[in-house]
Parts: C-alpha cells; sequence; structure tokens
C-alpha cells in the first residue's frame, strides 16, 4: 500500500527476485519477507499464483462496487444544489430520490458533492463553496 492507503502492485522484477531468494531455500520466508520490506503472506500468495497460473505477474484490478450516481444523477444534483444552496445533505437526498428517481444514502450524497468539487458547510444557511484541489496552505510569513 502506498501512502494513501491504496493498493500498488509490486514490480515483475520485484516478484521475480523474491521467487528466486525463495527458490534458493537458504533464508526462511519471514527472513525474505524482511529484506524486500514485504509482508510474509505476500510470499505465499506469490508462491499460489505461480503454481496455480504459472506466472508471477501482477493480476488486473478486481474492479469494485458500481457508482450509485451516474453522470445524469451528478448534473442532476448541482442542478439541486444550485436552486437551492442551503439545502440540507437530506434534503438533496429526498430530492434526489423524488426527482432523480436514485437512492442515495448521505454519504453518497457528499461524495457526489465532492466529485462536483463542492463542500457543505456544518451550519444550517451556510453557502456551498468549491473543494481546494491540492495542497496545504502555506503559512504567510511574519
Amino acid at each position: 500500500m502506498d501512502s494513501n492507503n491504496t493498493m500498488v502492485a509490486y514490480s515483475l522484477d520485484l516478484r521475480q527476485r523474491i521467487v528466486d531468494a525463495v527458490e534458493k531455500g537458504d533464508r526462511p520466508k519471514r527472513e525474505i519477507a524482511e529484506i524486500f520490506g514485504i509482508h510474509e503472506s505476500f510470499i505465499y500468495k506469490l508462491l499460489r499464483q505461480k503454481r496455480e497460473r504459472g506466472e508471477i505477474a501482477p493480476l488486473p484490478h478486481g474492479g469494485g462496487a458500481e457508482a450509485i450516481l451516474k453522470e445524469e444523477h451528478l448534473m442532476l444534483l448541482a442542478d439541486l444544489v444550485a436552486a437551492s444552496s442551503d439545502a440540507t445533505l437530506e434534503e438533496l437526498r429526498e430530492r434526489m430520490k423524488q426527482q432523480g428517481r436514485v437512492e442515495a444514502s448521505i454519504a453518497t450524497i457528499w461524495r457526489g458533492l465532492e466529485a462536483l468539487g463542492l463542500s457543505r458547510k456544518k451550519r444550517p444557511g451556510a453557502t456551498i463553496k468549491p473543494i481546494r484541489s491540492s495542497g496545504r496552505r502555506s503559512r504567510k510569513s511574519k
């Protein structure tokens, strides 16, 4: 995993060096894992993959859950926010259910707003503001 907590496939070169080290047989798998900075369970997974598939290349991504809010739903959400900028997430969820005929959780509505580059103030009556796209604010030097 990288620093953003997402999975990163190990390179084919690294995979081959791990397999070679295991097949050499002069070190325990736990030590090999420490040397290469991987978890010992990855070694077992890699060896099983080689045995069952005959290759050690990274497997393709398995996909994931299909997004509930499609492009047309996001467009509707943007229109709803433009028409009623003080609507709560629950109110937006209800309007999406009625007008967009989509059943979505409050968290999904929130993710939809993020996808649109919008954030919500936590107090009633506050306006929506764009989400900053990169980095932290730098402090002004005195």
